[in-house]
């Protein structure tokens, strides 16, 4: 397979701005390719699509979420907090961004928070592209933030991924131009899984990031074995115009509870804080919670490892099907199939297992999220099911 194309997302009017992506890029694209033009309105389904209204999901392997979490020790601290309901969290907040400055090896000035990292990709895209310009990203990648930048006016530069699916650091630098207002990375990648090396990635931030600011999306790096030898959050105390993004949606089980940061340097900080706030977006049971979550290490470690076991056993059984997955450093992966995807994925509810479904240069691609190892049996089950 050679080089991602560029392709567009489904209008932000139909999901709602920032919604989940609906991907519609290209592997081996044509060259007749125009931007706008190759994305698909079908090409993501979603678990409340009305066709399955009546079909009983039994596994849910669809958004990439920790089927482990939250840890019991968070479910304590958010239910002790309900009685403080009454209260706004600002002292909360500070206490947790001292925490995660801690960890971080950075001031508190240095740190964001907000219901999500996406809350930070969109909110820094309103920021910066307020007034147009491009931004410059991979393709295929999440597109939350180039929706936003989209949405306020801006254009999105797209550089189609290597053929390992690593992001074309080079091209990107070479797409910056007069007009772009922010590069932007994610690492490991959504949807595709992979990883950009880090080595590479560094010398790249301190290059670009002295023309233009780069925000990097580390959404899925705590699922790796060695997190602190892949993440670019060292750059910002060196005072490079470097942005990273975490969740706590991911490993710490937390997508419903939407709490999320921001690691940037002062002045960055304060330029995004100076139109929009991010702790007001927060509620004291989610700010209890993600302070219980972050002590819990050896919960973080559990889901760390039940992912590995997941993903190991579900590359095996795909891969014995024929299938050829891309290699995963996330909490889901991504593979071809031979089928319609709307198709597939109604026949896939059926049985009971939902995933999502891509349309990349029109080969209908399955992303399965990683779930209990029971689910991902139903999952196997499922697809062997369904393509023989």
């Amino acid at each position: 397979m050679k080089n991602f194309n560029r392709r567009d997302w489904l209008k932000t009017s139909v999901l709602g701005l920032g919604s989940l992506p609906l991907i519609t890029g290209s592997l081996q694209a044509k060259p007749a390719a125009v931007a706008g033009k190759n994305w698909s309105s079908e090409s993501m389904l979603w678990e409340m699509n009305p066709i399955y209204k009546d079909v009983k999901m039994k596994a849910r392997l669809l958004a990439n979420e920790n089927p482990f979490g939250p840890s019991p020790s968070v479910q304590k601290a958010i239910a002790e907090s309900i009685s403080v309901g009454n209260r706004y969290g600002h002292a909360d907040a500070a206490y947790l961004i001292d925490m995660l400055a801690e960890k971080e090896g950075v001031k508190p000035a240095n740190i964001m928070l907000g219901p999500g990292s996406t809350d930070m990709l969109e909110k820094t895209a309103i920021v910066l592209c307020q007034h147009g310009g491009n931004v410059v990203s991979a393709d295929p990648s999440y597109m939350s933030l180039v929706n936003t930048a989209k949405a306020m006016g801006g254009d999105w530069k797209a550089v189609p991924l290597k053929a390992d699916y690593s992001h074309d650091l080079k091209g990107m630098e070479q797409a910056i131009d007069a007009d772009t207002k922010l590069l932007y990375v994610c690492n490991p990648n959504n949807p595709m899984g992979a990883i950009t090396d880090p080595s590479e990635l560094k010398a790249f931030c301190k290059s670009a990031s002295k023309k233009k600011p780069i925000f990097v999306d580390e959404a899925y790096l705590e699922f790796m074995d060695k997190p602190e030898d892949h993440t670019m959050v060292g750059l910002v105390s060196e005072g490079y115009d470097v942005m990273v993004a975490r969740t706590f949606s991911k490993i710490h089980g937390m997508a419903g509870l939407r709490v999320g940061y921001l690691v940037a340097t002062e002045e960055r900080i304060k330029s995004i804080t100076s139109m929009v706030r991010g702790t007001m977006g927060l509620c004291v049971t989610s700010l209890k919670g993600a302070i219980a979550s972050i002590k819990d290490e050896k919960f973080l470690a559990s889901c760390r490892k039940w992912n590995a076991e997941s993903k190991a056993y579900t590359l095996e059984q795909v891969k014995s099907m024929g299938f050829d997955p891309i290699t995963s450093y996330t909490s889901f992966m991504i593979f071809p199939i031979q089928q319609e995807g709307k198709a597939f994925a109604g026949k896939m509810m059926e049985e009971g297992v939902g995933i999502r479904v891509y349309s990349i240069a029109d080969q209908p691609w399955c992303r399965v999220s990683m779930g209990t190892m029971d689910e991902m049996k139903l999952f196997t089950n499922a697809l062997k099911t369904v393509t023989t």
